[in-house]
């Protein structure tokens, strides 16, 4: 979180803070999503402590010329089915380097991101083909145990295997994420979200999740992180029909996020 105030726009509360809610060694060049929460010294900021703005504005800047390379970018509240409230701008940077996401009426120093080259990111990229992974079912743990922990009883994602939903020939939706130990408090929500789009798209979609701890006491990554050399969680990856990565969403989503992704991704909603 940054904390120095100035500038101008919304109303925001003084000493505002803009919290980063994405991870900043996975991102390139090409439509970048930077999600941000707000906060004051005691902690990250609800509707229920503050009237906060339905949209933010922002500009992008290259913090290494100062040059403004985005000028202005807008992003609504999302707040159905998540801890905090969060916006989620989204950009397009076609150059690796870092730059600075300045809210206006936020910190004068914005929020600091960068851009890497595709080479140096070693988790599935948009526009590569998603790696097939034998996740765990309910028929076969692979070592995995509780296979989900999701805390009203296992999802209805684990009946078959990623490598089996890539070869299906419908579009693909994989959630890595443990929605009991996620220390963001988002991966139960994140389940949640893909849940509730389940009941409405069906079979036309094959819905993958696998958890990230290996057992019940969360100290040993599965083997479903490691493969995709994952250093944060939740993390969404959805594919069109032949198995090609359309859009990923880290760190904080909704379901009308997810609703969102999935329609410009294959089509169906």
């Amino acid at each position: 979180a940054l904390s120095a105030c100035g500038g101008s726009g919304p109303s925001l509360p003084k000493g505002v803070a803009l919290v980063q809610r994405f991870p900043n060694d996975v991102l390139v060049p090409g439509t970048v999503r930077l999600p941000i929460s707000l906060a004051v010294q005691k902690g990250v900021l609800t509707d229920a402590d503050t009237s906060l703005p339905k949209m933010l504005t922002a500009k992008v800047v290259d913090t290494a010329t100062g040059k403004t390379v985005i000028q202005h970018v807008t992003s609504t509240k999302h707040t159905t089915g998540v801890p905090q409230p969060y916006w989620p701008f989204t950009v397009t940077i076609d150059t690796p380097g870092i730059y600075s996401l300045v809210v206006d009426g936020g910190p004068s120093d914005g929020a600091a991101f960068q851009i890497l080259e595709r080479t140096a990111v070693r988790i599935p990229l948009v526009g590569d083909a998603l790696p097939p992974f034998d996740t765990p079912t309910t028929t076969n743990n692979n070592g995995i145990n509780p296979v989900c922990t999701r805390k009203d009883g296992v999802c209805p994602f684990h009946s078959i295997t990623l490598t089996e939903a890539l070869r299906s020939g419908k579009p693909v939706v994989y959630l890595i994420g443990t929605p009991a130990y996620c220390q963001t408090g988002t991966c139960a929500p994140a389940l949640d979200a893909l849940m509730a789009v389940h009941k409405n798209v069906g079979d036309s979609v094959v819905f993958i999740h696998a958890d990230v701890y290996t057992d019940s006491t969360a100290t040993t990554p599965a083997p479903a992180v490691k493969a995709y050399n994952m250093s944060y969680e939740p993390a969404l990856f959805v594919t069109d029909s032949k198995g090609i990565l359309q859009a990923r969403l880290d760190a904080i989503f909704n379901e009308e996020e997810v609703r969102s992704v999935l329609l410009s991704a294959t089509g169906i909603s």
